[in-house]
């Protein structure tokens, strides 16, 4: 299988992940309707986020390789600790100008091979891709400061529910190939650059425990498979909707899975009221 975990290790050997391998892929798995609905998008729930990937800055052994970035969201505002793709709210008025200039030659939507097909196939799923494409893509220049002039785009992946609030999220997926360095505002913590080799240890997944408070003196438990990712003696942990679009990413272009989950160990967390109540 060209995608299955033999082709992984020459790709993870490779200074640079195939664009168009991937580009390629990710449209021989989605169709045009199996992510946009026919019978239409709520954009009251609807948000869109990049899925960022790029060669991972720094000096050490893993320099240069692929690497997944995401980031880890302040204390300003909700769902503070968690690691994201960069996005949000669709704001309509501004984001139908904004994709309506996609289309120029040097920005990513008129280079992406597959957008003839995709806009002749289904005309309304191509103007949904336009719309979110462009959230996504201002969102993520007032979050990182996301150049939208260096990037490759890969191809839209299915929608994931986030499962704590009404809300549906579409994800992207770019190739960060011009920007070496972003610059957070203060919705954003941090920059994390996870590298792809470990996401694809099974070893390095876990069963996340989560004590949940949803009032003074309630709580409810809850578990979530999630990935452990640590460096510098820190740990991040990578669950919820962008754990469901980062394993979704996986099995489609590398064929992995990560374990069952009760076979992984266990980790305890709690999450605070603060965490589903900020603005």
């Amino acid at each position: 299988m060209l995608f299955g975990l033999d082709r992984r290790k020459v790709i993870l050997q490779h200074p640079c992940l195939s664009t168009q391998q991937i580009a390629r892929r990710l449209h021989e798995c989605h169709s045009p309707g199996s992510i946009f609905s026919t019978d239409g998008i709520d954009l009251t729930s609807a948000s869109a986020v990049l899925f960022l990937l790029g060669k991972l800055p720094g000096r050490g052994p893993l320099a240069g390789k692929p690497c997944l970035i995401l980031n880890k969201r302040s204390a300003y505002v909700r769902q503070a600790g968690d690691l994201c793709c960069p996005g949000g709210r669709v704001k309509l008025h501004l984001d139908r100008v904004l994709a309506a200039l996609l289309k120029l030659p040097f920005l990513p939507l008129s280079r992406w091979p597959y957008w003839p097909e995709w806009f002749k196939m289904h005309p309304r799923g191509g103007e949904w891709l336009k719309l979110f494409l462009a959230t996504g893509l201002r969102e993520s220049f007032e979050e990182i400061r996301l150049n939208p002039f260096g990037l490759e785009l890969l191809g839209p992946m299915p929608p994931q529910p986030l499962l704590m609030f009404q809300r549906i999220i579409y994800p992207i997926v770019m190739w960060v190939s011009g920007q070496k360095r972003f610059y957070p505002n203060w919705e954003v913590e941090k920059i994390i650059y996870i590298p792809l080799q470990d996401l694809l240890n099974p070893a390095q997944y876990a069963r996340y425990r989560l004590r949940i408070e949803t009032g003074p003196n309630a709580a409810r438990v809850n578990t979530f498979p999630c990935f452990r990712y640590e460096k510098e003696n820190k740990t991040e942990l990578l669950w919820g909707a962008t754990y469901r679009i980062t394993m979704g990413f996986l099995k489609d272009i590398f064929g992995f899975v990560p374990p069952a989950a009760d076979s992984l160990p266990q980790i305890h967390g709690r999450l605070s009221r603060s965490y589903l109540n900020h603005a």
